[in-house]
């Protein structure tokens, strides 16, 4: 079905859409600015006709004015790290073939000469908005509407290109499933080059007709005084946001502590997602303030697949059962379908919500589908009816000894350790077992363990093959933006040692 505006954006002056520091944005001003930026955007055309169309912006009015104004105009918004190098941002430009970057003022000298070299056009948001908004094209669903690149924790990143259909799929499913209302206040703090706050937050809080709360970069006091101020409804993060809060907590006095726990308290929903959350964190964060984190499941190419219900019992570990209208099941190494539980197997996806392709890469797209359906990469097992992801199947399996055995199993396993802050687990070759368990460990801050006692420690809580072999103390382990440990820089880091 055609639709002249997507996502529908309220039109109403006295409903606030965004607050970006100092200034609050109605939705009526929002849906104006659009209409004038995307005519902009067009400069005469009737439609950009899938023009490539890169930001380089932070989280703020400017992005998502541009963003929608993209979607409006008919052209392919394609969002940027704002924390990427230049041979990064050399490798997204060159692979979208990008026709125009925006960019504040700011960050020209930076990517002035980039630009310069691939041809493209680098423009600030203010010189493309037009004094009048002037006549827009339609836009049909099966159109492609974004481009955003995976993390490359395990290849080149690719553009994942997704329809206008599939991300209305990727927002409705998540509005009924989470109770977004127009009541809701939510802050927003991760990067806008990924779907958790892109879809998750931004999209689906303005579908919803809520209030967004913008922050260029996480600040945990500056967040943390919003919420013991009680500004918001709902919550989402990563697994480190949350770990970092609870830093922030320990740090405060007791009469600010009580004010924050209560903001906490107070709200209708905590989701965490990105990364698996520590069953130890989980608890923590309950003990704490009183919220029982929602996890859930998804990825850059199909929005959000699973999740824990928003009524009813969330388990920790666990990401609960697909959502409505999207199809999960497990596969196994032959192929075929796991139909009993305790079973682990490879997650595959179908549904509107699955995107389109890979950006130029037919054969990578060819290679990720089976008979119709998405191949994740991701191993799960399904326990008392509820999905436990096991990691990635090309880093997460650790295949020692005939066993295949979970990274994040052990890695909850170390987490639990009360010197441990941080773990990362990964395989490395041996030449009996095939593969043996390799731990990096950080250490909480004046807290000291041996190998010998961390081997204890698991050898009490894991079968003995599950024990790990090799035991490194690091002092951080290496992210990508989203908080995601980048496990093959664990590896370099322990050939080169």
């Amino acid at each position: 079905m055609p639709t002249d505006r997507f996502p529908p954006l309220r039109t109403d002056n006295d409903r606030i859409a965004l607050i970006d520091g100092d200034r609050r944005v109605s939705y009526g001003a929002l849906h104006g600015a659009v209409e004038r930026l995307a005519t902009g955007l067009l400069g005469g055309k009737a439609d950009l006709e899938e023009e490539r169309i890169a930001f380089f912006l932070p989280a703020g009015t400017d992005y998502v004015t541009l963003l929608h104004g993209v979607w409006r105009a008919g052209g392919i918004a394609v969002p940027l790290n704002v924390g990427a190098t230049l041979d990064e941002l050399d490798h997204y430009l060159g692979c979208a073939r990008v026709t125009r970057l925006v960019a504040h003022a700011g960050d020209h000298a930076m990517l002035g000469e980039l630009c310069a070299r691939l041809g493209i056009d680098l423009l600030r948001p203010d010189e493309l908005m037009a004094a009048q908004a002037g006549a827009l094209p339609e836009i049909v669903e099966d159109r492609r509407a974004m481009m955003v690149f995976t993390s490359g924790t395990t290849s080149k990143p690719k553009g994942v290109v997704t329809t206008h259909g599939n991300i209305r799929a990727q927002i409705t499913v998540l509005l009924d499933a989470w109770g977004w209302s127009g009541e809701d206040r939510i802050p927003l703090f991760l990067p806008l080059h990924h779907v958790h706050g892109i879809i998750n937050i931004l999209s689906c809080a303005l579908w919803a007709g809520a209030s967004v709360h913008l922050f260029p970069r996480f600040d945990a006091a500056a967040v943390a005084a919003r919420v013991s101020a009680g500004d918001y409804t709902v919550f989402m993060a990563v697994p480190t946001v949350y770990v970092k809060l609870l830093d922030h907590l320990d740090g405060l006095d007791e009469g600010a502590a009580r004010a924050m726990c209560e903001g906490f308290a107070a709200m209708r929903l905590t989701v965490s997602g990105s990364a698996a959350c520590p069953v130890p964190l989980f608890e923590q964060w309950r003990a704490r303030t009183g919220q029982v984190l929602l996890e859930r499941y998804g990825m850059t190419e199909i929005g959000m697949a699973l999740s824990n219900p928003y009524r009813g019992e969330r388990r920790a570990g666990h990401v609960g059962q697909p959502l409505p209208g999207v199809e999960v099941r497990l596969y196994g190494e032959d192929d075929r379908p796991i139909g009993e539980e305790g079973q682990p197997g490879e997650i595959r996806v179908k549904g509107p919500n699955v995107f389109l392709e890979y950006w130029d890469n037919e054969e990578a797209t060819r290679a990720s589908f089976r008979d119709g359906w998405f191949c994740t990469g991701d191993m799960a097992v399904v326990e008392r009816g509820y999905y436990r992801i096991m990691g990635r199947t090309s880093i997460d399996i650790i295949k020692s000894g005939g066993y295949k055995l979970s990274a994040l199993e052990i890695e909850a396993v170390l987490l639990a350790h009360p010197a441990i802050a941080e773990a990362a687990v990964i395989g490395v070759e041996d030449a009996t077992w095939g593969e043996v368990v390799a731990a990096f460990l950080v250490t909480r801050p004046g807290a000291a363990v041996s190998a010998e006692e961390i081997a204890a420690w698991c050898g009490e809580r894991l079968s003995s093959y599950k024990v790990p072999r090799q035991v490194r103390f690091v002092d951080s382990l290496p992210r990508n933006a989203m908080g995601k440990v980048t496990k093959p820089d664990l590896k370099a880091l322990l050939t080169s040692a």
